[in-house]
């Protein structure tokens, strides 16, 4: 069987605020970063990102972060999506240091990888539903930047 093909859907720049920090738990350091706004365009679908979002994070001792984001984006057309977005974050100990201080980091250095779900009510929209996707992000202060693909 051929290896599935990564089909782009769009480039999404999510606004954050700055992260509430609720401390190391049994699971590890929880951050909660609210979603404030933000674009998505790409060749399948462009609009906004609406805010009310928030991203939950659990650091383990080692850096490693588990990501899980939820938000909405409203298409061009008003079309409502909602997006469920799990992943990992990983890096050298002081580029891991950097983000969470807030500062820039070369996006070279850490492996950003997601998959995000989707759902929505339109129907020309409905094969988000049904199909697999895979995203690559990077972190900046204010934002996260992400590229998303479609397993073909």
């Amino acid at each position: 069987m051929p290896a599935p093909a990564l089909e782009h859907v769009f480039d999404a720049r999510i606004d954050v605020a700055v992260p509430c920090e609720i401390g190391l738990t049994t699971a590890g350091q929880r951050r909660v970063i609210a979603i404030t706004g933000g674009s998505v365009s790409g060749p399948a679908l462009s609009g906004r990102v609406l805010p009310g979002g928030a991203d939950y994070q659990t650091i383990a001792a080692d850096g490693l972060t588990h990501l899980h984001a939820r938000y909405v984006i409203e298409a061009a057309d008003g079309t409502l999506v909602y997006v469920e977005n799990s992943g990992l974050r990983f890096g050298p100990p002081e580029a891991l240091a950097r983000i969470r201080r807030g500062e820039p980091v070369d996006p070279a250095l850490i492996y950003f990888r997601t998959a995000p779900r989707f759902e929505t009510a339109a129907p020309r929209l409905a094969w988000m539903a049904t199909s697999l996707f895979v995203a690559t992000g990077a972190r900046a202060p204010d934002h996260v930047a992400l590229s998303v693909f479609r397993v073909g």
